[in-house]
């Protein structure tokens, strides 16, 4: 069952990033230790899109990993 935009979101600030609105139902995420950013779309109560849960998964293993290194 996929995930909802709202609990990506959820990981996202979790992890540090920092919301930016974008138009309409899009909004963008930035962290200091991600190189880029990750936009959203659609309305909370949406399923997420199989790649929009694997992009937010892989930008939070990166922040995790330099953190570390950091």
């Amino acid at each position: 069952m996929p995930k909802k935009i709202r609990e990506l979101k959820k990981m996202l600030l979790k992890s540090g990033f920092r919301e930016v609105p974008g138009k309409g139902s899009h909004t963008n995420w930035i962290h200091s230790l991600y190189a880029g950013k990750i936009t959203l779309a659609g309305k909370d109560g949406a399923d997420a899109r199989r790649y929009q849960e694997k992009e937010v998964q892989q930008a939070i293993e990166e922040v995790e990993r330099n953190q570390k290194d950091g």
